[in-house]
Formats: structure tokens, C-alpha cells, sequence
């Protein structure tokens, strides 16, 4: 996993203490998240907790009631513009990391693959799909989760054939890869709360 640089757009008044991003375990938002609390934090300091929400709207709203005070985002998501609109954040934090390893994988004791196989995925890195599916799947159909993690409990749990999903997330879930794996390379946002405006 590479990081390739860390930007400090503006020194925050206060250290993180808490970072939500997009759960369950297993996800590349947390290993992010991990991340960036390891290039900020204090070497004499306490390390700053991260917090894992069923979405990054929750983590938002966590951010926007205190709950937590920085916010890790992929800047691959979809809706990522309403955190850089919304009055009450600000961004305060970029950085550029790889991915843990993405591939395709299904259930350790699962029977043979169907040769038109479900497999779940969050709806992000669906593209990479048609580059790792082998192939003698010459057609599939998708299941959209809200994480990568979400995706592989759902090869897990027989909801899905199959899962595209990360590394950690396949440990986790008990899954093997029937693919080649590869990571993506790509930008973090991290949001904290407007200072400027008071709390509601």
C-alpha cells in the first residue's frame, strides 16, 4: 500500500480525537482512516479513535453533531459533493493512498462458481469487475452493498456467488479469491467541522 503524499490544507485548531468513515471492519475507508490518524497524531499523544458508520451520510452526521471530529471519505464516492457543499464542514485534509488489494472472491467451502455467476460489490469499484472476472464467466449480474465489507458478507452468507472485494475484508468473511488482485490508487478527503460557526 503506497501513500504517496499528504497535504495539510490548514492546521486544524485541535489534533483528531475521533475519525468516522464507512464501516464495517474490513473496508478501505478504515484502513484509511487508520492512516491518516497514524500521519497526524503526536508521537508523545494518544492516537485518535476511528469510528465506523453503515454510511458516510452517518459519519457526516456524526462529524456535524460532534461525535466524532474528522471525517475520512473516498473521493471515488458517488455523493461526495454534498461534504464539499454542506456550510457546516470544511475540508481540511487530502492525501493519495492505494487501496488494500481488491479481487473477486467466494466462500472457502462454496461449490463451483456458476458460469453466470451474483456478485456483490459496492457500487464504486464495480468497473474493475469485467478487468478480474476470469474468463469463463462470460456474463454476471451485479448486487450493489454499501461497502466492500458489505459485499464480501454477502458472498459469506450465500446472498452473493461471488464478492469484489478487498484483502482484509476476504480474511474477515472467510472468503478466497478466484482472481488476480490488484489495488486502486486514489484520493482522500478528510472533513472536519466549520470552526467558524457554532454548534446547533
Amino acid at each position: 500500500m503506497t501513500l504517496l503524499s499528504f497535504t495539510t490544507l490548514r492546521t486544524d485548531p485541535d489534533r483528531p480525537s475521533a475519525v468516522g468513515t464507512l464501516g464495517p471492519h474490513g473496508t478501505s475507508s478504515e484502513v484509511a482512516a487508520a492512516r491518516f490518524v497514524g500521519r497526524v497524531r503526536d508521537d508523545d499523544g494518544p492516537s485518535a479513535a476511528v469510528h465506523l458508520f453503515d454510511s458516510y451520510e452517518r459519519a457526516g452526521a456524526a462529524l456535524r453533531a460532534r461525535e466524532v471530529t474528522h471525517m475520512v471519505v473516498a473521493n471515488a464516492y458517488k455523493a461526495i459533493h454534498h461534504f464539499y457543499m454542506d456550510p457546516a464542514l470544511e475540508l481540511s485534509n487530502v492525501f493519495v493512498m492505494d487501496t488494500p488489494l481488491y479481487g473477486i472472491a467466494k466462500r472457502r467451502d462454496a461449490g463451483p462458481t456458476p458460469d453466470a455467476p451474483t456478485i456483490a460489490t459496492h457500487p464504486s469499484p464495480e468497473p474493475i469487475i469485467a478487468q478480474l472476472l476470469p474468463p469463463r464467466h462470460a456474463s454476471h449480474k451485479v448486487l450493489q452493498y454499501a461497502s466492500t465489507s458489505a459485499a464480501a458478507r454477502a458472498a459469506q452468507d450465500g446472498s452473493a456467488d461471488l464478492a469484489l472485494t478487498t484483502v482484509p475484508s476476504a480474511e474477515l468473511y472467510g472468503l478466497e479469491f478466484i482472481s488476480a488482485t490488484r489495488p486502486i490508487r486514489m484520493v482522500w478527503s478528510v472533513f472536519t467541522v466549520d470552526h467558524t460557526r457554532r454548534p446547533a
